[in-house]
């Protein structure tokens, strides 16, 4: 099942939004295809799963549709490319990848 907002997820029986974003954005190749359609390109399945080296046709599609039904990806007649709220999510990852590349952990 897809994690959404107002559903039990793993970490959180109620469903808070944060933990379904955290639980969906955990999922294998999640972020991975989300990077791949940064840019505006709408890419076919078949050329989407070669921009994801090793991604399997099966964890592809089943990804795509989790996303899809989350509203993040969005399938025109051409191809995948990120919702509004895809592009909007995208924006903070870049903010949160931004504040990871200066993250320094205390060392043990």
């Amino acid at each position: 099942m897809t994690p959404l907002p107002g559903r039990p997820v793993r970490g959180s029986t109620t469903g808070r939004p944060i933990m379904a974003l955290l639980d969906l954005l955990g999922r294998r190749w999640t972020l991975r295809i989300l990077w791949e359609l940064r840019d505006g390109a709408k890419p076919t399945f078949r050329a989407l799963q070669q921009q994801c080296d090793g991604i399997s046709s099966s964890v592809l599609a089943t990804r795509l549709r989790e996303l899809g039904e989350a509203d993040l990806v969005g399938h025109a007649g051409d191809g995948y490319t990120l919702t509004e709220q895809g592009k909007s999510l995208f924006g903070t990852l870049v903010q949160l990848d931004a504040w990871a590349a200066q993250w320094r952990p205390k060392a043990g």
